[in-house]
């Protein structure tokens, strides 16, 4: 399928940056769109080219799934959690068998969590409208909540810009069963309130920020749970764009993959040995395995924790009860909502739900999918394409000005020191300084170079002197050119106050910004039409990061 590249899209609105300029992208996630036939036994299709998306729909259509149940169960969400009609319209046609779906996910973040939620998103529903008219199927895209894992750490803060542009994260505390029952399970209570109101206290004061907090306050309730409240929020931002937000934790579901939970505990090692083998393959290859899969099923136990089912002999032991083989296969039928699938397990019964032809991935997902391929076949799911999300650093006007005026690779911001700043404030030192300094250093070096030459006719040792004398000269000019340089930084502030404003927005503490700060700052600031200007601006694009101008 041939995509926008954004080859001829530089300009002061988008900025286009090679993925692999950027130090944070692995060698896996560059070679799976440079050089995909490096990857090409680990994945079924390259979504570069036009004959994967149709092979991949093919599959899709020809394996029967519950489609009416599916269907029922995401409608009874989006009723519950009151989502726009366009929503509602989108989940209805999954129940058509021509139907296909464009699907990523993440966990509930707090108010959103980080902007690489909102990029992938917007990824998912790009694609499926380009899909939809390309290949004339119905397509849906779907945000798979991840609302029954249970790192609490990973979902109870959100960091935004104030109106210094300095980082402020607001840190929910941990409700009781916090870290060890799933995310779906926890109930925020009046804390969310405190909250809340700390994020008012540090978002800027724009004109949109108090129709956010009003949207917030509505989603974010005490008494909801911890992924509805994020549903209602995504609902709320991307609902009207036909975003079906799914919670993975909702009992309805669990009875139409009960054929995998069972699979799963008659072949107990199998899911992890072809995941192992896979990440030694691309260990062998110079890549690196993304999961290290741990021995025993790839499913949790639900009895208020989320608990690793470990193998006994020829039974499993649950917690500290163990239970013949055949015990637990009929509980999986009589009890699935007692079961959870891991890392590996979950894009199996993720995709044996939905009619998913691609799958919009981060970097880091993209290495543990690769281990994947063999799993699905165990499991008679197909395997769907695999789409990098967009990737992206919004800036204001000032900032991106900054970055053409003087030709700043953006991941020379990254570390957290003054090298990007001297070496651009050195190329604003006038021409005389710098030939006279380098004059100076050339003319010392060759007399004393001279000297030391002639000097062991009259006294051998006066050689060793000589040298010393030069290294102490060749000291005291760097010195000197240092102190320049410190100068420059003090006669040029202005360059230094525009240095610090672009590195506290691309690279909060150091970290690429899409990484940390959630979008509800960027919604802040910029308003609710910065879901359409990154829906219009940010095209689909596998091979560049994009600096987009706000």
């Amino acid at each position: 399928m041939p995509l926008d590249s954004g080859e001829n899209s530089v300009s002061t609105t988008r900025i286009p940056i090679d993925v692999r300029r950027l130090p944070w992208i692995r060698r896996l996630a560059a070679d799976y769109v440079f050089n995909f036939p490096a990857l090409s036994k680990f994945f079924v299709g390259d979504p570069a080219q036009d004959q994967s998306w149709r092979d991949a729909i093919a599959r899709t259509q020809a394996c029967g799934r519950p489609r009416a149940e599916v269907a029922a169960v995401a409608q009874r969400q989006l009723a519950r959690r009151h989502a726009p009609a366009e929503a509602r319209a989108a989940a209805e046609l999954l129940r058509d068998p021509r139907t296909v779906a464009v699907v990523t996910g993440q966990q509930a973040g707090l108010f959103g969590g980080p902007l690489f939620t909102l990029l992938k998103a917007l990824t998912a529903l790009k694609l499926a409208d380009q899909l939809k008219s390309q290949h004339q199927v119905p397509v849906v895209a779907l945000f798979w909540i991840d609302a029954e894992d249970q790192d609490w750490d990973e979902v109870s803060s959100c960091t935004v810009l104030d109106a210094e542009l300095q980082a402020r994260t607001i840190v929910l505390p941990a409700p009781q069963g916090a870290g060890e029952a799933p995310v779906a399970s926890l109930r925020l209570g009046e804390e969310v309130l405190s909250a809340l109101n700390e994020l008012a206290a540090a978002l800027p004061k724009t004109e949109f920020v108090g129709t956010l907090l009003t949207s917030l306050r509505e989603a974010y309730q005490p008494g909801h749970g911890m992924a509805d409240a994020f549903g209602r929020w995504m609902d709320t931002v991307l609902g009207s764009r036909g975003l079906v937000v799914y919670d993975s934790s909702d009992p309805g579901a669990k009875p139409l993959v009960t054929r995998i939970f069972a699979r799963e505990l008659e072949e107990p090692e199998r899911t992890s040995q072809l995941a192992a083998q896979a990440g030694d393959e691309l260990v062998g290859l110079g890549y690196h395995a993304q999961v290290t899969p741990r021995d025993g099923p790839a499913l949790f136990h639900l009895d208020g924790g989320r608990r690793a089912i470990r193998r006994q002999g020829d039974g499993y032991m649950l917690a500290e009860t163990r239970h013949e083989t055949a015990a637990l296969l009929r509980r999986v039928v009589t009890e699935p909502t007692a079961f959870s699938p891991n890392v590996l397990l979950r894009p199996i019964v993720q995709d044996a739900l939905f009619p998913t032809i691609c799958y919009v991935a981060g970097p880091n997902e993209l290495g543990y999918q690769a281990q994947l391929r063999a799993v699905y076949e165990h499991f008679g799911v197909p395997m769907p394409l695999y789409y990098p999300r967009v990737s992206a650093t919004l800036l204001d006007s000032a900032a991106a000005r900054f970055l053409l005026r003087y030709d700043l690779p953006l991941e020379s911001l990254q570390p957290q020191d003054e090298a990007a700043l001297n070496r651009l404030l050195e190329a604003q030192l006038p021409p005389t300084i710098e030939h006279s300094l380098e004059e100076a250093v050339a003319a010392v070096e060759s007399r004393m170079n001279a000297l030391a030459a002639s000097v062991p006719a009259l006294d051998p040792t006066l050689e060793g002197a000589v040298r010393s004398t030069l290294g102490k000269m060749q000291h005291e000019l760097k010195t000197l050119r240092s102190k320049i340089i410190h100068a420059a930084k003090r006669r040029d502030e202005t360059l230094r106050r525009q240095f610090d404003h672009v590195h506290a927005q691309a690279f909060p503490g150091g970290h690429p910004q899409e990484r940390v700060i959630g979008f509800v700052s960027f919604l802040a600031r910029f308003g609710p039409s910065l879901v359409d200007r990154l829906a219009e601006d940010l095209p689909l694009d596998l091979y560049h990061h994009w600096v987009v101008t706000l």
